[in-house]
């Protein structure tokens, strides 16, 4: 018994909105599922049969966020981060900067990560040059970005994309 895709992917944002919420007063440590669960004014079973843990919503809500954005922005290629297209990237993580600055704040890099590495491509598929690839740019990207959020978005995301051709000259 389950409802329909459209509900549960509603029913999984609220809950990931009540967490980034709660984010805002305290650590992730100290936030309960059930503190979510009234938050986002849903039981608590809703949690767990949508969410192994809080970082996982987390990375649910960042690319429910990308898909929205790139779906606003006509992005037509939405799976494959390369240095050519890296200021679509930054210009979307930048649209974001508030919850990264939050995300950081309370040390919550990896389901940052996470959720870049699972927007640019599928893990462990049958092309392994792919999958290389796909690693290879969303670290490199990642790595990027740590500086710009730690930087505290002090460059445009122009200028990053400048950065990526600088680096990436032969």
């Amino acid at each position: 018994m389950g409802g329909n895709a459209k509900t549960t992917e509603f029913l999984k944002e609220c809950l990931a909105d009540a967490l980034i919420k709660l984010l805002r007063k305290k650590p992730i440590e100290k936030i309960s599922v059930p503190e979510i669960s009234e938050t986002a004014q849903v039981g608590r079973t809703t949690y767990f049969r949508n969410f192994s843990s809080k970082q996982e919503a987390i990375t649910f809500k960042l690319i429910k966020l990308w898909e929205r954005w790139a779906e606003d922005h006509g992005i037509a290629e939405r799976k494959n981060f390369t240095p050519e297209n890296g200021l679509t990237f930054f210009e979307y993580n930048y649209s974001i900067k508030d919850i990264l600055t939050l995300l950081y704040g309370r040390g919550l890099q990896t389901a940052i990560y996470n959720s870049f590495y699972e927007i640019m491509m599928p893990q462990h598929g049958e092309n392994v040059l792919e999958c290389y690839k796909g690693r290879f740019y969303s670290y490199g990207l990642f790595g990027l970005l740590d500086e710009w959020v730690r930087r505290g978005f002090h460059e445009t995301p122009q200028e990053m994309q400048a950065y990526i051709n600088m680096i990436c000259e032969k």
